[in-house]
């Protein structure tokens, strides 16, 4: 099974609004676009696509969700609390072929890769991770990719 974390892209500052009202902003919009222009190129197509509630996340979702052809499903688990246990969760019901993406926040996207691979890393608003569990339990995997959003703004040739 592989799983994609992808941090919400670059959301409106603190003092602006209320924490769970924080929407993108135009880079942070136009960074996400060229994130699910490659992710549909590498033809990354998750069985589930799983979001936090916070506006900024659904909107993040929500673009990457057009380009790679998903729905969104809003999880309270994919909040600022998301951990190995969220995942443990979500993964519910599901089999070894399918995979799933989480859009959520920091620091609990980067604490979850932490617990699930033991990589060190700090995950870039606009990045996303790939890992790809081992068989069985507890959940545990392999790093496989790392990409930030400058990384994605070359690969869709818009740097």
């Amino acid at each position: 099974m592989k799983l994609y974390f992808f941090r919400h892209g670059e959301a409106e500052p603190h003092e602006l609004r209320e924490d769970f009202e924080r929407q993108l902003t135009a880079e942070g919009r136009a960074e996400t676009a060229n994130a699910a222009l490659v992710l549909a190129a590498l033809k990354i197509n998750p069985t589930r696509l799983y979001s936090s509630p916070r506006i900024r996340a659904r909107q993040t979702a929500e673009i990457l969700a057009e380009k790679i052809g998903k729905s969104v499903e809003i999880s309270e688990r994919c909040d600022l609390h998301f951990n190995v246990h969220a995942v443990h969760d979500l993964l519910e019901g599901l089999n070894a072929h399918d995979d799933v993406m989480f859009v959520g926040h920091e620091p609990s996207l980067s604490m979850t890769l932490a617990s699930l691979t033991g990589a060190a890393l700090e995950m870039k608003k606009g990045g996303c991770a790939r890992v790809d569990l081992y068989p069985g339990t507890p959940l545990r995997g392999t790093l496989i990719w790392l990409l930030t959003p400058k990384i994605f703004n070359v690969l869709a040739d818009k740097e």
